[in-house]
């Protein structure tokens, strides 16, 4: 008996931990595409910028938004932050501006992929506290420059997107593309 209470003060223990620490999130939708796709199995650390410094230009979080599903639920966002607080965003054509300066933008792999959003953004500064954020596949993806959900607040952030689990042949750490 004292054997099957410790088995289950274990799981319990192990199951809060889970609960406390990561987010399981299934992609649902095509606008991180070629980096994330339909379907794909991903872990959300709910304490990474909690525990390990600020939100950083290139990660992928997962975003509380105004916009609803159609069963009237909250619709969760999956981005990747582009601007960060203070900095001043300007989109035209394919090109995304910060302070001035072309953001190389490696781990988008289309031309034309800023533009069927049909939003050219000019001179924002992203608010105190505020994240600038786009999903990879820029012609499907409501993001920042639609005004229904606009600069992501830091209080917004459920986490950071750190593994993918599914499919298998994709499992792996997410990088961010500009630590390098």
């Amino acid at each position: 008996m004292k054997e099957w209470i410790k088995s289950i003060a274990l799981a319990l223990i192990i199951a809060l931990a889970v609960i406390f620490f990561v987010k399981p999130t299934l992609v649902k939708q095509s606008s991180m595409e070629p980096n994330f796709y339909e379907n794909d199995y991903l872990f959300v650390s709910k304490q990474s910028y909690k525990m390990f410094g600020s939100p950083q230009r290139g990660d992928v979080v997962v975003v509380h938004s105004s916009l609803v599903q159609e069963n009237g639920d909250e619709k969760m966002l999956i981005k990747r932050i582009i601007g960060l607080p203070g900095e001043t965003i300007n989109i035209t054509d394919d090109d995304v501006y910060i302070n001035g300066k072309a953001l190389e933008e490696d781990y988008i792999n289309e031309e034309g992929n800023n533009r069927a959003q049909g939003t050219d953004v000019q001179d924002l500064v992203v608010p105190e506290n505020s994240y600038f954020c786009m999903g990879d596949n820029r012609r499907v993806s409501v993001d920042s420059r639609d005004p229904s959900v606009g600069c992501v607040s830091r209080d917004q952030i459920v986490g950071k997107v750190v593994l993918r689990l599914y499919p298998f042949e994709k499992i792996g750490l997410i990088r961010n593309p500009f630590d390098e």
